[in-house]
C-alpha cells in the first residue's frame, strides 16, 4: 500500500517544479528522481551531512543501511513530519519539511547516529553528531533516546545530552538544554514524557523527569522534577498552573499564562 505522506510529497514536488522553475532540478534530484521517503531522505542527508572526510554516497549507504535494517526508523520519520505539519503555523504542505527545515533533518541524522552507536559503531555515530552539530546546529548525543511525533521548533542552539529520553509527541523551541549539572557519571540529564511542551531558552538540567502533558516557559531554569500536567516558568522554574491542553506540544502555546 503507497504511502500517503510519500504520495503528497511527490504531488506537492511535480507542483513546485511547475511553479518555480529555478528549484525545478533541486526538487527532481531530491524528490522526483526516487521511489520512496527512505530513498529521498538518505539523498539529501547525505548531501548535507557529506564533506572531505565523508563522501556523500559513503553518508547515503549508512542510511540506506540502516533504513533497511530498522525499518521503524522510516515510520519515526514520518511520524516527526507529520508532527511539524500538525503543530507549525508557518507550515501547510509536506515538501518544504522534507527540503528546508533542520530541525526535522536534525532528528534524522539523530536517528541514524543513534542506531550506530547501538550497533557498537560508537566514534562513527559521534562523527554524525559532530556533522549534526556542525551542520544544522543541533548538539545530540549519539546515545540519547528518542521517542516518535518529535518537533524542534526552528531547532538552532538544542543541545541534548548522553542519558536524556525523550518520549513521543514532544516539542522543543530552540535555545533549548537538556543538560547534566555538571561532570557527573551515570544517568545525569532529564526524562522528557510524552506530550511535553518545552518553551524557547529552557534549561532542564540534572537527572529529573518533565511528566507528560507538561509546559516548561521561555527561558526557564528547571531543576526539579515536574509533575504530569503542570506549567512552570522562572529562574529556577516554579509551578505557575496547568496547561490549557493536555498535550501543549500539540497546541505549541508558549503563553504559561492561559491555563
Amino acid at each position: 500500500m503507497p504511502d500517503p505522506i510519500w504520495t503528497q510529497l511527490d504531488e506537492e514536488a511535480r507542483q513546485t517544479v511547475q511553479t518555480e522553475p529555478l528549484l525545478a532540478s533541486y526538487v527532481y534530484a531530491c524528490i522526483l528522481n526516487h521511489a520512496s521517503l527512505g530513498s529521498a531522505l538518505s539523498f539529501i542527508l547525505a548531501n548535507k551531512l557529506s564533506d572531505e572526510v565523508m563522501p556523500a554516497i559513503a553518508v547515503r549507504e549508512l542510511f540506506e543501511a540502516a533504513y533497511r535494517e530498522s525499518p521503524d526508523m522510516i515510520l519515526n520519520a514520518i511520524s516527526d513530519m507529520q508532527a511539524v505539519y500538525d503543530r507549525d503555523a508557518a507550515t501547510n504542505s509536506y515538501l518544504p519539511i522534507l527540503l528546508f527545515l533542520k530541525g526535522y533533518q536534525s532528528i534524522q541524522v539523530h536517528r541514524l547516529a543513534n542506531f550506530l552507536w547501538k550497533k557498537g559503531r560508537k566514534t562513527l555515530a559521534l562523527f554524525m553528531q559532530s556533522r549534526n552539530s556542525e551542520v544544522f546546529g543541533v548538539d545530540i548525543h549519539p546515545a540519547c533516546v528518542m521517542g516518535k511525533g518529535i518537533m524542534f521548533d526552528h531547532a538552532t542552539g538544542i543541545v541534548i545530552g548522553e542519558t536524556t529520553v525523550i518520549e513521543d509527541d514532544v516539542s522543543i523551541m530552540q535555545s533549548v538544554t537538556l543538560g547534566g549539572t555538571g561532570n557527573e557519571t551515570g544517568n545525569r540529564h532529564p526524562t522528557i514524557r510524552s506530550g511535553v511542551l518545552i518553551s524557547t531558552g529552557a534549561k532542564v538540567l540534572g537527572n529529573i523527569e518533565i511528566g507528560a502533558g507538561a509546559k516548561i516557559g521561555a527561558g526557564s531554569v528547571v531543576l526539579n522534577d515536574v509533575a504530569p500536567h503542570t506549567t512552570v516558568v522562572g529562574v529556577p522554574a516554579h509551578k505557575v498552573g496547568k496547561p490549557c491542553s493536555d498535550l501543549p506540544a500539540r497546541t505549541m502555546n508558549q503563553n504559561v499564562y492561559e491555563n
